[in-house]
This record gives structure tokens, sequence and C-alpha cells, in this order.
């Protein structure tokens, strides 16, 4: 999916750069946000673990864009950087076999890498504008189970829109500040050593501010 979005996006990058006069945006970008999720294990028994947690984090991006007249501007940013959540840890009270319980622990860690955005801003005057776009990420997974239970890693799609103001500095320089909302894909995944078993993630979604300098060519 990944693939298909930024090839979309570069035909239509190229298309309209070769039609029109240059009209590309560069620039950087900074940015905070509150991101929740959920995750259920499923056992082949029918017993499910459960818990739900939420993480403030920090990142940069890059971007690039072309405009499309007045109005109309078509972009994609990138996150060069993993964003990495804490390691969540809990002991609980579980079947171990068929027959026995034991407390068990569990540690579950996730890593969101090589995040692509592409997006639509739409200007409603010279300087405030609103945003849509589709997102997707890798999730690598690292996790230690009392199941025993170790799972692969897997991507997810999801939607932005968000609304911003730009400001236009000397010599084609622009500052903008942002604020966006991502709401992801659920995703299920089996074991990789116990076919039965599956975990799923969802409510993955999360708000965020955004600052951006730039250049326009």
């Amino acid at each position: 999916m990944k693939k298909l979005l930024v090839s979309t996006f570069l035909s239509l990058f190229a298309f309209t750069t070769a039609s029109a006069e240059v009209g590309v945006n560069v620039g950087v970008s900074g940015q905070v946000g509150l991101f929740a999720a959920s995750v259920t294990e499923t056992e082949g028994t029918g017993e499910t673990h459960d818990g739900s947690d939420h993480i403030a984090i920090g990142y940069g991006s890059i971007f690039v864009e072309k405009d499309l007249g007045d109005r109309i501007t078509i972009g994609i940013d990138y996150v060069p950087e993993s964003l990495d959540t804490e390691t969540a840890e809990s002991t609980k009270y579980d079947k171990t076999t068929t027959d026995t319980q034991a407390n068990v622990e569990n540690k579950v860690q996730a890593s969101f890498e090589d995040h692509t955005t592409i997006y639509v801003n739409f200007n409603i005057n010279e300087s405030f504008y609103v945003k849509a776009g589709m997102t997707s990420v890798d999730i690598i997974t690292n996790e230690s189970l009392g199941t025993g239970s170790t799972y692969g890693n897997t991507d997810t799609t999801g939607t932005v829109v968000g609304f911003g103001s730009n400001v236009d500095l000397d010599n084609g320089v622009f500052i903008r500040a942002e604020a966006n909302y991502a709401s992801y894909d659920s995703v299920t995944l089996t074991s990789q050593t116990n076919s039965d078993n599956k975990v799923t993630m969802g409510n993955l979604d999360g708000v965020s501010g955004k600052f951006s300098i730039g250049k326009s060519f």
C-alpha cells in the first residue's frame, strides 16, 4: 500500500511539474502528539488478554509539495526516524497448560517505522488551509509473552485530517502551524509459534500539533 501511495504521488508530481511552473515547496517539520491503542491476544483455548495505553511522542519529518494553482497543494511527508514505545510489563495468573495455572510475565514493545503521509492542502485564503490525506506505517513488534507466542511485523494504513495557518516570509521562506487527527486501521497477527493464538491491535488514533519551516521554488 505504501508503494502504491508513493508511486501515485510521484506520478502526479512529475506530471504537474512538467506541465506548469516549478511551484515546489520543501521543508522540515517538528511534531508532538498523543496517541492511543488497544491490544488483545486471543489464545486457542478461548482465553483473552487485553490492554490499552497511550503515548506522548515528539518527532521530526521532511516534506515536499507541489502547488496546483492558488488553492490546492499535494504533498508527501516522511518520518526518517523510528518511533519507539516504552516496554509495557504485566504479570497475570494464566493457564500454562490445559490443567495448570501460574503467574506469567508479559512484556510488549513496538516500533513504528517508515511513517509516510500523502496529503492535499486546500487553501481557504492566503493564510488558512484545511488538510486531508492517507498515511501508512510499518509496525515492528517485540514481545515476551507468558503464552510463549511470538508475532511477526506488519503495517497499517489510515487517514489524517487537519487544519493550519501559513505565513510567507522573504525569499520564498514560509512557516506553518498545524493541528491534525490521524486514525489507523486495525491489524491482526497470527502467532509464529502457535497458529491458534492471535493478537489484534485496534483503536489506534491520536492528535498532534506540527510546526514547519520551508522554502518555495
